[in-house]
């Protein structure tokens, strides 16, 4: 059951998810690697996204509802990596450096990725470097945990570091004061991988993706959690952002309608 809280907007956004899914495709994020930019404007500007797959997925509902907003927004989540830990962190470590100087970002938004592998020691190193890095650049970091998965390879051996990683991101950022923020998705996600929410795909069949449905549930929550760390950002009506066309990007696979 979903929590009471997002029913309304949900059956909004859903009503126009499906009015909208065979729109064209919303091109609403940068490649991750923008110009040289100037610098941010006040509050929440300029958002960069971090993360892996699932967080493509949710880019694109979030671009398209921060676009609604007037706030700028660049997507630096990679299929099969975009993590900042583990054995796939080198590609990511080689460019977000200077990736993060020349887009001079307000916000850093980090989704924990299903490659944040890694011990104790290891996965508070990488996060105390993401800290540092954001901060360098002249951003917040807002680290997001990731939605509950199907174990499943190649993640089966590593749900330990999974199942610890938000814990010891919280540590970080906390320790971090108003330099950093920690986001807890359960509450739109619960704490199991579940399919079918309100009559409609949420969540992919492949047990790790999320559906368009999904990915606006999401964002919606996100949203209204940027707005409480931001008082001047308020954020767009469904309406606004719903039916532009991105929730039929191809990223969105294992997604048809519940029957």
């Amino acid at each position: 059951m979903v929590n009471l809280r997002f029913s309304v907007p949900v059956i909004a956004v859903l009503s126009l998810l499906l009015a909208g899914a065979c729109g064209d495709r919303a091109t609403v994020a940068g490649d991750g690697s923008p110009a040289e930019l100037g610098p941010p404007g006040p509050g929440l500007s300029r958002v960069i996204l971090v993360g892996d797959d699932i967080a493509m997925n949710h880019g694109e509902a979030l671009g398209a509802a921060l676009d609604a907003a007037g706030v700028e927004f660049h997507s630096m989540a990679s299929e099969g990596g975009g993590t900042v830990v583990g054995p796939l962190s080198g590609d990511l470590w080689a460019t977000l450096p200077d990736r993060l100087r020349t887009a001079k970002p307000s916000t850093v938004v980090y989704q924990i990725t299903g490659f944040d592998w890694g011990t104790e020691g290891q996965q508070r190193s990488a996060y105390e470097r993401l800290l540092t890095t954001v901060n360098g650049a002249g951003a917040k970091l807002v680290v997001v945990t990731m939605p509950p998965i199907r174990p499943q390879e190649p993640y089966a051996g590593h749900l330990g570091d999974l199942a610890r990683a938000p814990r010891v991101a919280r540590q970080v950022t906390e320790a971090a004061g108003d330099r950093a923020a920690f986001l807890d998705a359960a509450a739109v996600w619960g704490d199991t991988y579940q399919r079918v929410r309100d009559g409609a795909a949420d969540r992919s069949s492949d047990g790790i993706h999320t559906c368009p449905q999904g990915a606006a549930r999401f964002t919606t929550w996100l949203l209204g959690e940027l707005a409480k760390r931001y008082p001047g950002f308020t954020p767009p009506a469904a309406e606004k952002w719903a039916d532009t066309g991105w929730s039929a990007d191809d990223h969105f696979v294992g997604c048809p309608a519940a029957q």
